[in-house]
């Protein structure tokens, strides 16, 4: 008999627990996505001010730092609670969790209502299971 395993994670989720987080879950991906595109926008324009020769400094440019640090904070508390965005776009996000004593991914999408799937850790969304 192999020894089990290392977790691979520290924090690991129920399903309740999984699903009384989504309204943060939720809230936390629309900010990001919104932080997103506000910073390709004006990143294209501080690129422009660059290549044109006009000084990128100003009320914009902090506006635009200060939305960076408020992604990576968001990022980085996604992070300190184990919780992983898979593909941002589509809002897939994993929990680690247990299920038949093996070390999981609790699976949602965007648009469910809440947490009906699960994956090993190395399959991805193509290996989804239902809960039971």
């Amino acid at each position: 008999m192999s020894p089990p395993e290392p977790l691979r994670f520290r924090r690991h989720y129920t399903v309740a627990e999984a699903n009384a987080l989504l309204p943060q879950v939720r809230a936390w991906l629309r900010e990001i996505r919104e932080i997103v595109t506000l910073l390709s926008h004006l990143g294209e324009r501080v690129d422009r001010w660059i290549d044109s020769g006009r000084d990128a400094g100003g009320a914009e440019v902090e506006h635009l730092v200060r939305r960076w640090v408020q992604a990576a904070q968001l990022s980085d508390e996604l992070g300190r609670r184990e919780i992983l965005v898979k593909d941002l776009e589509r809002g897939l996000v994993d929990f680690p969790a247990f299920v038949g004593g093996r070390e999981v991914f609790l699976c949602w999408e965007e648009g469910e209502e809440e947490v009906r799937f699960w994956h090993d850790l190395d399959a991805g969304y193509a290996g989804r299971q239902a809960v039971e």
